[in-house]
This record gives structure tokens, sequence and C-alpha cells, in this order.
């Protein structure tokens, strides 16, 4: 489509404006070609002619769709120009605080001058591993993508850092490194992440500063290695650095800063150790005080000091070389404050004993007189002789600022290089990832040699930015194999040129330094010689001389050449430094070791900045003479020859680029000043970027994306089972210009602008729909509104009507009678008439007539007569014709047949003398005879073919004879099967007849039952109703104070409720903490465990390697092979805290005698706690046997809870014997031991109170259990009476004695609560609540009734089915579902006691065969649930029968350790997690089970109560084996979560499940440029199928259902805060339409715990914020009310989350509304006061704590079988 064809009316356009730079406004009519003028209507609502440049005729930029506006990508957009990209930035800064956009490869971050929490380590977790397209633009995407393409390329990466001072460079290069330093690890132990961003704390106070522009300004530029192993860990980094401003120590402009070190060390002066400084305030210094801004507001020195020598001391800068630093600082600082006195105009002097130079001097060990002398002298040497000469008092100035300038660059160069040599590390680097902190272009109204140098670094950047943009996307044309031609871009390769080539500026600049009066004056003019009219991008300035104008790739830069010799060369006096070099401080001359500046005795002037660069590892040899060439290198040759050295190292990585912009210049917070935002997109290459796109295929689609977009522009027919030929045909039908886009492999290509037109095409598409279906809306309901007129106007008409009608009748009635009297005279009048009329008419016409007849009779009569005259000649004439025509027809016929027969006869003559004729009859003869042979042929391969099958035939009749013999036999064995199989059947059929009598029987029962029932119901009725009348009488006396009890009631009810729920939350909440934080401690115990082993593993392997080169075993790999090794002590089966001591450390030898003292005693105090928990679970026992009342309850929760901190507080004295073991000496053990006691003497008054609470408890108890047993006596005498009755009787029986019960309690309380009103009003509660239960019990038989009926007639169905001959696909299992299924285990005649025997060396090769080797997929599949722990727990009853102690604690260690070393080897395995969390609970259960104790044995049968432990208490194992499933389960969560995590985004927020909902919206490239290959999209069904896999697995392992609920709760939960924090992070993602998918997925969810059952397990809770966020999509979004629905709506989601989704949300059609910024900030108002987490994101990691309820197994352990498939045939049944 043509460019011109797209400005029609409505149209909308960008044109310049001075204030705004660009203005939008819309066209009022259609343009034409040929139009001179544009008609528009700016957004203020002016109207505006637009006159066209006349020679251009250049139309205006045309506006993007407001469905565009806001893009995550800036090449999203279909049109590409200045004015889309400024408002889409504003756009997304201003309404969306969204910093970060992508512009192609470029990362644009706008500075808002505000902190934001998007930097938390939860984000950095969120951004891990992420595409870069997928989530929303940020620096740490930028980081995980170059992290990412460096481990998938095995490439060096670079991200590179520009932008003006104050735009956030050095923000955005330190959130990089952190990124790195969190994602990456290190390698070792040494915290190499740590030291990396410890660097940034050290080269910010040394090298940034206070400017006009931003307050933490960086003055040097610098790229930073990050080095990695092989592994991608980080080892170590290395820094560069660029132009330092060494200009900025000795001067300051107006409201700047010197560099932040000498203010931190000001404010640091009165501290201990800084008096030898002898520093002051910051205005007592000359190089701190002229830009009279010393303070930054917001900002302590002071505590910046305290970071600068905290990181300092990180770095491994000693304390001493710290102070030497900050000495060579404060004598800076005083070497500012020495002023010279004038004797003449070509000599100055220093006063006597000058304060400041002799600090100086005492500060740097030199000698006070001589540098006073050189301070005020120069050495001039000649060929021959060498003179000392005074200077005056500027150049000693000048030459006191050159030394400080010089010392501090040094100084400077010192940190850098230690700071890389701290971070050096002696591993092999395998990779880096450089990240480039560089200036921006810069242009003042003054510029000077360091502008010259910044612009030039920038122009070789730019060059390489260009470059590499051009080079992808040539790559994307080719990977697409689509023809592409060569995109024309700004190539700065001449600027380049002007400033680097031979008799370039710097060329000219040095050869200008050599000569030895040059000046800037003659430089200048040898500029113009060489370049003036002969480079189109040099030009001079009008109006002067000594300046030029460079035309740089970002605008002109006039360049003033006062100071760039000076500046060049950048000297000092040697005479001051080899004063410095002789120093006694020994710090000093370190700094001037290797100084290989130039040196100059003739001049002294300030300097700019100079490059620093790395010192190389090996020095460079070279020949004799060379080191003075080289000290003459001046700092623009050095500056070139860094710049080369970093653009190789740029041209070998793969770089991504990051462009920094400065929003307004006062720092105002996310203010967006338009003209200071387009200089610097123009200046930092955003725009050529999307130059260039524009100027290929800027939109590029997927066909699936396209077709899913623009499906809406297709018919049906067009559809085809080819998306790539469907959206090929449908392109050509809508763009008829070829070249408007073109087919890759996988993309479609746009020019600029056709996406526009598409979206065009689909808005009027869709607003064509829309408009139908609101004009049949319309027209329905105007239909509806005329037929209700309709009717009642017909109603109105026919009142009216019927009137008219009668009125009108009655008119009839009269005009009919005037009528006929009228007819009957006007009748009679006429008549006369008409009689006298006729007569006269009938005589005229007879005569008339006659008359008329007589002439027609004479006409026919002529005309018969011509007629026969005719017919006589015609025919004559016919009759000649035919003869004459007959006559010649003959006559050619005859010739004719004369010359055929000729012909023949000649032709007939000619074939009897010729003899071919007789061949060619042969013929045919001939033919016959060879199709006869054929024939013959044929049917001889025929006969033989039959042969063959015959001979075939004959062989399989044999074997079919054989095979019919051999089924003869199996029949006849089926046969005798049959017959038996029958007697089964009939066995069954007389089974199944006695169920139908029995059902009939029952039936007739139900009946009695029912009928009995109805007339119980008509008795209860009546007796209801005389209580009733009783009970109005007495309510009728009591009315007045019974409502008086009831409103005191129903307050106190209330408060009581209200008090108790909350309190029951919050104990809720309490233990939920204490739990959660004991299992944290737990996991990091076993992380540190695992580390420690690792560790040691590798202290062994690096101990035993035979030869310095050999190869270190992996970590990893060497800790799948260690064993865990846990003590057998009692005082280690607790929580066993890290060991910190090296191993090759030597412990001190202790005193055996008290560490056995206190090791008896600690056994002691395990047995009193013993008997303490046993006191407590005894009270437990009774408190829950008593039924307490609810007000009750948080007293028990409380003791509880003491009991939890009482038994903690246990449980830390028995680690007291670890700590001892710790100590080096008699008097810490003495002091434990005495603490030891005081903490006994605290647990005994703990208990004795918790004795005399509960004792208290027990007496109030009493008396209630006493009533209650009376009861419960009286009930079982009931209920023997019932069960004595017939089956019909015993309900109505049951339900009499309970209404009499009742009745009689009623009254009894009644009279008894006459006088206390309040235990009426509780008792008549009470009572209330027993109605309930009651009610509900009966709902609860109904239900049961109604359950065996149901099984009834799945019995009859089977049955039925066994009936047919398939009885043997049944089994019992099958017809009623349970958890676990019934194994039939038979017994033999041995009666076994449930113990399994074995030897003692065999241990080891029973923990291998059951716990090492087992597989979950191989042998235990098909194992009863739980069938290992049922092993391990029959031996340890077997030991605990022989009384074996060392046998017990060998077997529990054993296990314990195996269980960890199979988990810790194959711990990434599901089912294997799995299967041992199962068979540890199990043993845990069964430990508890067959503990001996009354707690765990209500649920035995007698049997089992026989197989309880009798010689050992294993409730320390008991705890040992708790904590050892916490680290299992917490292992499982983790497993699932790596499984679950890489489909969850896919599946919950990108996969379209329902078809057609999600509008795609155009992709930028960031999307297209994926940095993993796409393996396979999952979708919700994936993820439901993964549930469902890991419910099936547990299930099968038998775990506890209540476990099984706890996992799903977790899994929900993973899924619900990844989801959501994904949606928070991607703006894509934030429509209407995503919202409604992200709630059906829900809804899927839910479906699959229905399903599973697991509903009550509080998973559908942990989904909640999900589904409010997803809510929160969908709603209306514009009022006031909308806000406060919101705000009550959205109560499971922070303050921050509800306006971080209302920020990001996007319609994702023209038809949907944007959220308006006022609305956001009323949602903020609202919620201002709402106390809740500031973080943005949820906790993905975070786990529930974990609990083991009590699940007693009703296995036999006697009937347990040991399948041989185990291997272990060395233990036997006892």
């Amino acid at each position: 489509m043509a460019a011109s064809q797209l400005y029609t009316k409505f149209a909308r356009v960008w044109i310049p404006d001075p204030e705004e730079v660009w203005k939008s406004a819309e066209l009022l009519k259609d343009y034409k070609p040929g139009d001179k003028v544009l008609l528009l209507h700016l957004e203020e609502g002016k109207d505006l002619e637009y006159r066209l440049d006349p020679k251009t005729k250049e139309l205006p930029h045309l506006r993007n769709p407001d469905i565009l506006v806001g893009e995550n990508d800036l090449t999203a957009l279909s049109y590409l120009h200045e004015p889309a990209v400024l408002h889409n930035l504003r756009v997304r800064f201003i309404d969306s605080k969204l910093i970060y956009t992508y512009c192609g490869i470029v990362l644009v971050a706008i500075n808002p001058y505000e902190q934001l929490p998007i930097y938390g380590e939860d984000i950095i977790n969120a951004y891990s591993g992420q595409n870069m397209g997928d989530m929303d633009p940020h620096i740490f995407a930028v980081a995980e993508e170059a992290y990412k393409q460096m481990a998938r390329d095995e490439r060096n990466q670079s991200i590179i850092v520009s932008g003006e001072s104050g735009a956030g460079k050095t923000v955005s290069a330190k959130y990089a490194m952190r990124y790195f330093a969190t994602v990456s690890g290190s390698a070792s132990e040494a915290n190499v992440e740590e030291k990396v961003l410890a660097s940034n704390p050290i080269m910010e106070s040394i090298g940034n500063a206070k400017t006009t522009r931003n307050d933490n300004s960086s003055r040097f530029g610098k790229y930073i290695e990050i080095g990695f192993d092989k592994r991608y860990r980080i080892i170590g980094a290395n820094m560069r650095t660029y132009l330092l401003e060494k200009s900025r120590v000795v001067f300051q402009a107006e409201e700047e800063r010197n560099y932040h070190i000498f203010y931190q060390l000001c404010a640091s002066a009165k501290l201990p150790e800084f008096k030898i400084l002898r520093l002051g305030n910051a205005n007592h210094f000359h190089y701190t005080k002229q830009g009279g801004s010393p303070v930054i507001e917001g900002i302590d020195d002071a505590k910046e000091m305290a970071h600068t020598r905290q990181a300092c001391t990180l770095l491994g800068i000693s304390e001493n070389y710290q102070m030497g630093i900050f000495r060579i600082l404060a004598g800076i600082l005083h070497l500012g404050n020495v002023g010279f006195t004038s004797r003449d105009s070509d000599s100055c002097a220093i006063p006597p004993k000058h304060e400041p130079l002799s600090i100086f001097c005492d500060l740097m060990g030199v000698n006070y007189e001589e540098m006073c002398h050189w301070l005020c002298h120069r050495k001039l040497a000649t060929a021959t002789e060498t003179y000392i000469k005074p200077i005056s008092k500027l150049q000693a100035t000048n030459a006191r600022d050159a030394l400080a300038k010089h010392i501090y660059a040094k100084l400077f160069n010192w940190i850098v290089d230690h700071v890389n040599q701290a971070l050096h590390s002696a591993v092999k680097q395998h990779s880096f990832i450089g990240v480039l902190d560089i200036y921006g272009f810069e242009t003042f109204e003054i510029n000077s040699f360091e502008q010259f140098c910044i612009n030039y670094a920038n122009e070789k950047l730019q060059q390489q930015f260009n470059l590499h943009v051009f080079k992808l996307e040539q790559e994307e044309y080719m990977k697409e194999q689509i023809p592409w031609t060569l995109i024309d871009f700004y190539d700065n390769q001449p600027c380049i040129n002007l400033i680097e080539s031979k008799l370039g500026i710097l060329d000219l600049l040095d050869e200008e330094c050599k000569m030895p009066k040059g000046t800037d004056d003659t430089w200048a003019q040898k500029l113009y010689n060489t370049h003036l009219n002969k480079c189109a991008l040099f030009e001079k300035p009008r109006l002067s001389n000594k300046a030029f104008i460079i035309q740089h790739f970002a605008d002109k830069v006039e360049y003033q050449c006062e100071g760039f010799l000076e500046k060049n060369k950048d000297t000092v006096f040697e005479e001051q430094i080899k004063v410095l070099k002789s120093s006694k401080f020994k710090m000093l001359p370190e700094l001037f070791q290797d100084d290989e500046k130039a040196i100059s005795p003739t001049s002294a002037t300030s300097s700019g900045r100079t490059p620093l660069t790395r010192i190389p590892a090996k020095p460079t040899k070279g020949r004799p003479g060379q080191t003075a060439k080289e000290h003459k290198k001046t700092v623009g040759h050095q500056f070139r020859n860094s710049l080369h050295l970093l653009m190789e190292t740029l041209n070998a990585t793969t770089p991504h680029y990051v462009r920094c912009i400065k929003p307004n210049d006062f720092k105002f917070p996310f203010t967006f000043d338009e003209k200071r935002a387009v200089q610097q997109l123009r200046a930092c290459g955003v725009l050529e970027t999307i130059r260039i796109s524009a100027a290929g295929f800027p939109s590029r689609w997927t066909y699936q994306e396209f077709f899913s977009r623009y499906r809406v522009l297709m018919k049906q027919k067009d559809v085809l089972s080819d998306r790539k030929q469907t959206c090929k045909n449908v392109l050509e039908n809508l763009i008829p210009d070829k070249d408007k886009y073109q087919f890759g492999k996988t993309k479609i290509f746009f020019r600029a602008g056709q996406v526009a037109y598409l979206e065009k095409l689909r808005a009027d598409k869709l607003r064509a729909a829309c408009i139908r279906i609101q004009k049949t809306i319309r027209g329905w309901l105007q239909r509806k509104k005329y037929l209700r007129m309709r009717k009642a106007a017909i109603t109105v008409q026919r009142y009216v009507r019927g009137y008219q009608a009668r009125c009108y009748a009655k008119f009839l009635r009269r005009t009919k009678a005037a009528t006929i009297i009228q007819k009957y005279w006007r009748m009679y009048v006429v008549h006369r008439k008409y009689k006298s009329k006729r007569a006269a008419t009938i005589v005229l016409q007879s005569y008339l007539r006659g008359y008329l007849a007589r002439n027609r009779y004479r006409k026919i009569l002529r005309d018969h007569k011509a007629v026969i005259i005719q017919k006589w000649v015609r025919g004559w004439l016919a009759r000649i014709h035919y003869k004459r025509s007959l006559h010649a027809v003959i006559y050619l016929q005859c010739c004719l047949r004369r010359m055929l027969a000729k012909r023949e006869l000649k032709k007939l003559k000619i074939e009897a003398r010729s003899v071919e004729r007789y061949k060619k009859l042969h013929i045919g003869m001939e033919n016959k005879i060879m199709q006869l042979q054929r024939k013959v042929d044929e049917q001889n391969k025929d006969y033989k073919c039959l042969m063959e099958k015959l001979t075939n035939l004959e062989g399989v009749y044999n074997s079919e004879t054989e095979k019919l013999r051999s089924d003869l036999v199996r029949l006849q064995l089926s046969e005798e099967e049959a017959k038996i199989a029958t007697g089964r059947v009939l066995s069954l059929q007389e089974e199944v007849a006695k169920l139908r009598k029995d059902l009939e029987q029952t039936r007739s029962e139900k009946k009695s039952i029912e009928e009995r029932a109805d007339r119980y119901k008509q008795e209860t009725e009546q007796v209801v109703s005389t209580l009733k009348e009783e009970n109005t009488l007495l309510k009728q006396e009591k009315e007045a104070l019974n409502l008086l009890i009831v409103e005191q009631a129903k307050e106190m009810t209330e408060t009581m409720e209200k008090k108790l729920v909350e309190e029951t939350k919050q104990l809720e909440l309490d233990l939920n903490d204490e739990r959660l934080r004991y299992q944290n401690l737990l996991n990091e115990f076993s992380r540190l465990e695992e580390r420690y082993d690792d560790l040691k593993e590798e202290m062994t392997v690096m101990l035993n390697v035979p030869k310095p080169g050999h190869k270190r075993t992996d970590s990893t790999h060497s800790s799948n092979e260690s064993e865990y090794t846990f003590s057998t002590e009692i005082g280690e089966t607790e929580d066993i805290p890290l060991r910190t001591e090296e191993p090759s450390e030597k412990k001190v030898p202790l005193d055996m005698s008290l560490f056995l003292k206190l090791q008896k005693r600690v056994t002691e105090l395990e047995q009193e706690k013993q008997v303490m928990q046993d006191e407590l679970d005894r009270k437990e026992e009774q408190v829950l046997r008593s039924k307490a009342k609810e007000e009750e309850r948080p007293q028990i929760r409380g003791a509880e809870l003491e009991y939890e901190s009482l038994k903690n507080t246990m449980t830390d004295a028995t680690v007291l014997l670890e700590d001892v073991q710790k100590m080096k000496d008699k008097g810490e053990i003495a002091q434990a031991y005495i603490g030891l006691k005081e903490t006994n003497r605290l647990l005994e008054s703990q208990l004795q109170s918790q004795k005399r609470s509960y004792e208290n408890e027990a007496e109030a108890l009493r008396g209630e259990i006493q009533s209650l047993k009376e009861e419960n006596n009286r009930q079982q005498q009931l209920l023997a009476q019932n069960l004595q009755l017939p089956p019909e009787a015993r309900i109505e029986a049951s339900l009499q004695h309970e209404i009499t019960r009742l009745t009689n309690e009623n009254l009894y309380f009644e009279e008894l609560y006459a006088d206390d009103p309040k235990k009426y009003q509780s008792y008549r509660i009470s009572l209330y609540k027993r109605m309930i239960d009651l009610m509900e019990q009966l709902e609860k038989q109904d239900k049961t009734v109604r359950k065996l009926k149901k099984q009834l007639k799945v019995f009859a169905k089977k049955i039925g089915e066994l009936e047919v001959g398939q009885m043997e696909n049944i089994s019992p299992g099958q017809i009623i579902d349970e958890p676990i299924r019934p194994v039939n285990i038979p017994r033999k005649e041995k009666d076994f006691q449930g113990m399994l025997e074995y030897k003692k060396e065999d241990e080891q090769k029973l923990v291998k065969n059951l716990i090492l080797e087992l597989k979950p997929r191989g042998v235990a599949v098909n194992l009863i649930p739980g069938l290992p722990a049922y092993i391990l727990f029959m031996c340890v009853r077997h030991a605990d029968y022989l009384n074996d102690d060392q046998k017990v604690r060998s077997l529990l260690t054993s296990t314990i350790n195996s269980i960890k070393k199979v988990l810790k080897k194959r711990g990434d395995d599901f089912e294997t997690v799995s299967f041992w969390l199962s068979n540890t609970c199990r043993f845990l259960h069964c430990l508890k089970q067959y503990s001996g104790e009354e707690g765990f044995m209500k649920h035995n049968t007698s049997r089992q109560n026989e197989h309880c432990l009798t010689n050992f208490d294993l409730a320390e194992y008991r705890q040992v084996l708790s904590d050892l499933a916490i680290q299992i389960y917490q292992q499982l969560v983790r497993v699932l979560e790596n499984i679950l995590q890489p489909m969850i985004v896919s599946g919950m927020l990108e996969h379209e499940t329902i078809q057609g909902v999600s509008g795609v919206k155009p992709t930028g490239l960031r999307k297209r440029t994926s940095s993993i290959a796409d393996e396979g999209t999952y979708t919700l069904d994936s993820i439901l199928r993964q549930l469902s896999s890991f419910h099936s697995v547990m299930c099968q392992h038998g775990m506890d259902p209540e476990l099984i609920k706890q996992v799903a709760k977790q899994m929900f939960y993973i899924v619900g805060a990844i989801t959501l924090n994904n949606l928070l992070l991607r703006k894509d993602m934030c429509s209407w339409s995503k919202g409604m998918q992200i709630r059906y997925n829900v809804s899927q969810l839910e479906e699959w715990l229905r399903d599973k059952n697991l509903m009550n397990s509080g998973a559908k809770e942990t989904l909640e914020p999900l589904i409010q966020a997803a809510q929160l999509l969908q709603v209306k979004k514009k009022t006031d009310d909308d806000a406060e629905a919101i705000c009550s709506m959205c109560n499971a989601l922070t303050t921050a989350q509800i306006v971080k989704v209302l920020n990001l949300y996007t319609p994702v059609n023209e038809f949907e509304e944007r959220v308006s910024v006022s609305f956001i900030r009323t949602i903020q108002m609202r919620l201002r006061d709402r106390k809740d987490s500031p973080q943005l994101l949820m906790d993905a990691k975070h786990i529930f704590p974990v609990t083991f309820p009590f699940n007693p197994s009703s296995l036999a352990l006697e009937t347990i079988q040991i399948p041989a498939s185990l291997g272990l045939g060395f233990i036997s049944r006892v």
C-alpha cells in the first residue's frame, strides 16, 4: 500500500514543535497527491494548516496505533521514527513508571532519580534463567543474556554502558555486576563475588565526585572483566581505567566537589587513628572548598568512609596500606594550602616554616628544604650546562597543582593495581564478561582536550555499534533466507580518520608537542592548512582563529585550541618527583617505580584527564634507548593505544548495549524533558538503530502469531492446514505491493508502516463487526419497544374505531333512507326521458344498419373472385419450376457417379497386379499364431504356480492338523476347568440368591421401619406440641429476662469467639513460624553438613594427589562417594552444630573423667526429660478425653507451646556435649558445668510449675470425667438394650431414649439454673449443639444407607459379570476404592513374632540391599508400601528383644546414614526421594506405634500391643528420624520445583488454553532472538499430567494422605508464586484476555484438586493471590466505586503488587482502555493505610513447615513376608 494512502481523514500524525519537539495532530480531510497544505486538528483543540515543504514534499510522520504505545521493544512499533520513539519512552516512563525499554539490541535506561524496589534478590531470581524477550526490560535481563550466551556459545561477552553524566551509568554497571555475583556464585570459599562488589565503593570514593549534573558522577571510564571458570562461577576480576579527570583534584566549578575520598577523610578527622593526618573541615582546604558545596544532601561522608575502609579490608588491603593511602591523600590536601609570595615578576618564595608545607613533608616523609626549594625553582638543561632558575608565583602555583595531580593519578593507579591483585585468581580463567562504564558524547559551551578525547572514544564505539547492528540485521535476513539489499547507514570512519590517521588531529598535536616553541596557535594553523576545505567534517569558526569544528555522528562540536598542548604533554618537574622518590615513607616511592610518563625540566602546567591502562603481566623487552622514547608518549597517544586495545577486546566479545538517558537537568523524579531526551537519543545511537531497522524490514511476525492476530481478516475458505500458505494467500490479497513484505523460513518480514496498515484493516473489520452487533441489538430493542407501542396503539385504535364505526353506521342508515327516496324519484324522471329517446334511436339505427350491410356484401363478393384467379395462376408457375429443378439434379448425379466408378476401376486393376496385397492379408494370421503361442506359455506357468501352491497347502494342512490336535487337547483341559468353574458359578448363584433374599428382607425391614418411624414421628409431634405449650408458658413468664440473657450471651459469645479465633490464628501463626524456623535451620544444617563433607573429601583428595599437576577431582563427584557419619552417642542425636575447625588442626586433649561426669549428667537430664515428656503426654491424654469447653482451648494451646519451648530447651541442653568437645581448657569446661546445673535448676522449676498447673486442671476435670463415666455407663446399657431389639426397632428406641434424656435434662437444668441466667444460657447453647450433632448423625446414617445401596448395586453388577464368565478379571480390591490396596499374605503354620534376625556382620549387606541398591522403579514398585520400613523395624525389634543396645544403635545409625547417602546420590530423582520419604515416615510411625506409650497404642490390636519394644526407649531416634524426614521433604519440594518451574510460565501464562481469546501483539527484536532454542512449549495439560504423575507416585509409595496434602499445597504455592511473579514482571501478560486465561487455568487446577480429593489440603488458598490478580485484570477500572471494589477484592495482594499490575495493564485490542494515572493514584490513596509487605514478588522458594501426623498401620508384622527379589536371604523370620 502506498504511504500516501494512509493519510486519510482522522489519521494521526506528528509535526515538529519548538517546545515539545514533536506534537500530535489529526487530519481533518484526506490527503491527495499534489496538496500543498494539510488541515490538522491539534490535541489542545486548535485547527492548523500545515504547509508541506515545496522541495521535498515530505509528509509528516504517522503516529502508531494506541495499542502499540508503551511497548517493551521500540522495534515492535509499526512506524519507526524519532517522535514514535520519544512518545513511547515518555509513556512508559511517566505513565507506567517503567525506566527500561528495549530498542532492538539496546537497553534504554532512563534515570528515575528515585529509589525503586526492582533490584532485590527476588527480582534477580525471577530473571535468572529466563529468555530476554520473555520478561520486561531490565538491566538484569541484559546481564542474564550475557551470562547465558557466555555459557552457551563459549564466547566472551561485554556490556557497554554509556550515557551523559548523571544518566545512571555507574549504577547500571553496578547492578549488572551484582547480578553476576548473585547468580553465578564463586568457585571457592574466598567470596570472590563479594570482593568484586566491594571494588565498587573503593572506586567510587577515589574516582567519583559531585557535579552540577550528578551527585555521584564517575570522572573516569572503566572496563571490568569478570572472570569465570569452566562451570561459569566467578573466580576473579580485572579492571582497566580510562581518562581520569585529574584537573578536578586542584579545581572544581561552582556547586561541584572534589573526589569523595577527600570529604570522607575530613568527615572522619576526629577518629583517633586519623589524628596524625591533622585534618579538619573541608572548608579549610583550598582543594575542597572551591565549589562551595562540601556536603551532599542525604549522604553521610563519615559512614561512607567506614564502607570504604571495610571494602579495602575485604579486598586484602592491610591497615598499614590503608593508613598510607590516607596519608598521601591528606598530604595532597595540605599541599593545596601551600602559598607563594612574589619577590619580583620572575621569582617567588614560600614563607619560612610554612605550616601546610611542613605537614605535607611530615606526611610524605620528605625533606622540607628540598621540597620548598624545588617548588619555587626549576632546572634548565642545555647541551653543556645545567641551570637552576627561579619561577614566578603563577608558574609555582601551576607546578604545585601539577604535582598534586600527578601524585593523585599515581595513587589512583596503585589502588587499581592492588584491587586487580586482590581480584586475581590462581585458577585458570575460562571466559569473562566485561562491563564497560564509559562517558557518553559530551558538548559544552567551551569544549577542550577532555571533550575531544571523550567524543573520539564515542566515535569508535559508535562505529563498532553500527557494524554490530548491521551484522545482526544481515544475519537475521540470511537465517530466514530472504533476499536483502545493502542497508545504507551512517559510517563515521571519515571522522575517525580525521582524528587518528596520519596527519590527523592527534598526529599533528603530537608533532606540535615535540616542537620546542610549539603553541596552541601554531597547531591551530597547521590544522587549518591540512584539513580546512579538504575534509567536509572539519570546519573553522567564522569569528575565531583558535578553535575548530568537527562534525561528529551526534552533532557538531566546536573545540577551543587553548590548553590542548599542555594537557597532551601532561608533564611535571623531575626534581619534585626525585624528592618524593627519596621519601622515608616506604609506600610513596612505590607509586613512582614504573613511571612511564614524560618528565620535562622545562615546564609544569595543569593537565586534564590521563589514561590509566592495565599493567602487563610480563615486561616488554626493547632496545636500549627505547625507554626514553616511551617516556615521551603523549596523553593523546596513550589514549589512542588504550582505545585500540579496548576496541580489540570488544570486537573479540559479543557486545550488549545499555544506553542511559538523563530525563531532566534538575534531578526531579519521573520528570521527562523532551528536548534533553532527544539530544541524548541522537547522541547515543538509539535513533541510528531505529533508522537501520526501518531501512529494512523492522516488523517481523511468526506465521502462527500473524495467523492468530489477523485471523479476523480471513475468510473460512482461506484457512488452510498449512499456516504458512494461509498467511501468504491472505497477504497477497491485503497488500498488493510484494516489496512491502517478505516470507522467511519461520517469519514474515514487513516494511515500516505495513503492520499499522494491517492493524487499521483489523480495527475496521472489528469495528464493522461491532457496528453490526450494535445494529442488531439496537434493532431488537427498538423492535421490542415498537411492539409494545403498537400493541398500545392497536388497543386505542380499537376503541376509537368502534366509536367511529357506530357513528358511521347511524349515518349510513340515515343516508340510505334518503338515498332510497331520491332513487325512486330520479328513476321515474329518467325512465320517462329514456322511453322517448329510445324510440327515436331505434328508427335511426334500422336505416343506418341496412345501408352498411349492403356495402359490406358487395366488397366480400369481389374479394372472393380475385382469390380464385390467383390460386390457379400460382399453381401453374410452381409446377413448371419443379420440373426444371428435378431434371438438373438427375443430370448432376449421373456425372458424379460416373467419375467415381472410373476411379474405383482403376484402383482395382492396380491391386490385382500387386503381390503385397497377399502379404497384408497374412499379417493378421501371424499375429494370431503368436498370441496363441503366448497363451500356451502362460498356461504352463499357471500350472507350475498351482503345483507349488498345492505343495504349500499340503504343508500348511499338516501343520494345521497338528495345531488342531494340540488345541483339542487344550480344549479338553479347558472343559475340565469349565466344569470346575461351573461349580463355582453355581455356588456364586446360590450366594446371589441368598443376597437377593437378604435384600428383600432388608426392604421389608426398611418398610416396617419407615412405618414405625411415621408412627413415632406422629407421637413425637404430639409430645413436642405438649412441650411447646409448656415452654410457651415458661417463655411468657421469663420473656423479659430471656431477652436480656440472649443479648448478653450473644455479646459474650461473639466476643469470646472473636477472641478465640484471633488467639487461635495467632497461635497457629506462631507455631508455623517456629516450625518454619526450625526446619530452615535443619535445611541450613544439612547444607553445611554436605559442604563440610565435600570440603573434607576435597582436602583428602588434595593431600593424596601423587603429582602437582594432577587434575583435582570435582567436588560434586567426590561428594557422591562420601559417606555421612552419624555418631551413636545419645548427645549427638539432636541437631549437630557445624564444626568450623579445619581438618588439619589437632584437637586439645580433654580431661576424660570430667568428660564422663558431664556425659553422665547429660544422660540423667535426658532421663528426666523423658519422665517430663511422659507426664506431659499423660496430661495431654487426660485433656483430650475430658472434652474441655471451648473457652479452655487457648489454655491447652498455650500449654502445648510451653511444652514445645521446654522440649527445645531440653534439646539444646543435649548439644552441650558437642560444645564440651570444642573447649580447650578446664576453666571453660567448669563454666559449662555450672551453666548446665543452672539450666537443670531452671528446668526443674519450670517442671514444678507445669505440674502444679496441670494438677489444678486435673482436679477441675475429674468431676466432669466422673459424670461423663456415669453417662457413658448409662449409654452403654441403653446400647446393649438396643442391640437386643430387632433392627427395625433400634432406631426408634435410640431416638426415644435420646429425646427422653434431653427432655429430662431440659427440665432439670431449667430448675437448676432458674436463678442463674448465664449458666442457663450456656446450657441452652450446649443443648442446641447436641441437637445439631444428632441431626448430623442422622444425616450420616442416611448417607451410609445410600452408600450401602450403591455398594449392593455394584456387587450385583459384578456378580452378573461373573455369571457370563469374566470372574477371573475381577478382584475384591477393585470394588471399593481404598487408600491402600489390601494385600492377602498367606499365613504359615508357624506362629511368628513379627521379628527378623540377622547377624552382626550382615548389617552392611542388609543396608546395601535394602537401601543403597534398592530401585524404586525396579524391585520396589511391586512391594507392599513401606516394606523396607517394616523390615528395618522388625530387625530393630529383634535387637530390642535380645537387649543388644549396640546392635540397635548400629542399625539405626547405618540406616539413617544410608538413606542420606542414597538421597545425596540420587537426590534429583522424584521417585527416589518420594520413596524414602514415605519409608522414613512409616519407620517413624512404627517406632511410635510400637513404642509402648499409651498415646500411640490406641489403635493397635492386642497382637500389635504384644509386639511393642520392651527394653529400649527410642524417643531420641524418633526425633532424629523426624528431622531426617523434614530434610527429605524439603529435598522433595526442591526436586518437584525444579521439574515444575520450566512448565509453569509456559503452561499458565503463555499457552493459549482458550483458543482465540488472547490477542497477539507485534513483538520486537528481543522476542524474536531468544537466547535458548525452542524445545517445545509446555501447556496446562503438561502441568496437570506432571501433577498427576507426582500424585500417583506418592500414592504408589504409600505416602501418608496428610503428607500428600501438604505436598499438594506446596506444589500449588510454587505454581501460584512463579506465575504471579512472572505476571508482575511481564507487561505483555497484563491484559483482560490473559486474565481470563489465568482464571480458566486456575479452575482447571481446582478441578484437579477435586478429582484427587485434595480440596481440603489448603492448596486452593495458595492460589488466591493469582486469582485476585487475574480478577484485577478483568474488572472495570474507571470510577471511584471501581477503586473501592478493587481495594476490597484484592486483600491477598500487597499494595505494591496491585499498583504494579495496574501500571502494567496493556490493552490487546483498541476497544480496551488503558488505566488512567489518576485511577492508580486513587488506589494508592485508598491503600496507604494498609500495612503489608513492600516486597513486590512472592517468595517462590518459601517452604511451608511440614508436620507428620501419627498414622498407625493395621498391617500385622507377623504376616509380612520378604520377597526373594530383595536379596535378603541371610535374614530369617522369628
